[in-house]
């Protein structure tokens, strides 16, 4: 509990002494100068709200009575012994999403190698988190199995749908907020299928946006796109809990 509060401690510090640089750096810019577009002029700290806030509301009812009673009635609710894995799969589709969208050419922000860059980063950095604090915390689950603070599956999740906004939440927002649905009923179904509590999905959701939110915003590896002069050419990851593999488009 000590550790994941420090974390949080940490990240707040990181965010609003960026923002205090980029004031002071924004104050030293002549006027002529042509200011960013307006996603890039949102402070980390802004963006950094509604995940922060998550991670705190579930560190807050981590371990409580509310979190023991609120899994208690929800599976009385459902049954006992309901189990239904579509968490499994869920999580994957705003993935699918994304890439069925490029190959059907609808205006996404970046290049569909800069997509899969930033979504490799932001999973790698969120998944070395959650399961780090796995370890760490060494939390039972509600079905007695082990390590269950926070939820990987809702980390995974809320990365995924997080990468679909920031890439079409300009160009079709229907289709940029439709991730955060399926990553909601992700979350769900981990504690309906006994899986996870409460303060497990809440704080797994936090990580997944606010590392995601975090990669956009810096945007590393910004130049490196070996296939940007590539015309008609497209690459899209086929992955799910047995399978990995690529499926590959080339126009002529």
């Amino acid at each position: 509990m000590r550790i994941t509060s420090n974390i949080i401690v940490f990240i707040l510090f990181l965010n609003l002494w960026n923002v205090s640089g980029q004031s002071f750096n924004n104050q030293k810019q002549k006027a002529p100068f042509k200011l960013p577009d307006t996603i890039k002029t949102k402070s980390i700290f802004k963006k950094s709200i509604v995940p922060v806030s998550l991670i705190g509301l579930g560190v807050l009812v981590n371990h409580s009575h509310f979190e023991r009673k609120f899994q208690t009635d929800l599976r009385n609710k459902v049954g006992n012994n309901y189990n239904l894995p579509v968490d499994d799969y869920l999580q994957f589709v705003p993935v699918a999403e994304m890439y069925i969208a490029d190959i059907y050419g609808i205006k996404a922000k970046n290049h569909w190698f800069d997509q899969t860059k930033y979504l490799f980063i932001s999973n790698l950095i969120s998944s070395t988190i959650t399961h780090g604090l796995k370890r760490i915390t060494q939390k039972t689950r509600p079905n007695g199995s082990p390590h269950s603070f926070p939820s990987g599956h809702t980390t995974l999740a809320f990365t995924n749908a997080a990468v679909l906004y920031n890439e079409f939440e300009d160009s079709s927002p229907i289709l940029a907020y439709s991730g955060y649905a399926f990553a909601t009923t992700t979350g769900a179904f981990r504690m309906i299928n006994n899986k996870h509590w409460l303060s497990d999905v809440l704080v797994g959701a936090g990580v997944g946006l606010l590392v995601t939110k975090m990669v956009y915003h810096f945007e590393p590896f910004k130049n490196f796109n070996p296939f940007k002069k590539i015309k008609g050419m497209s690459v899209v990851p086929l992955i799910d809990d047995k399978h990995y593999g690529v499926y590959a488009q080339i126009t002529f």
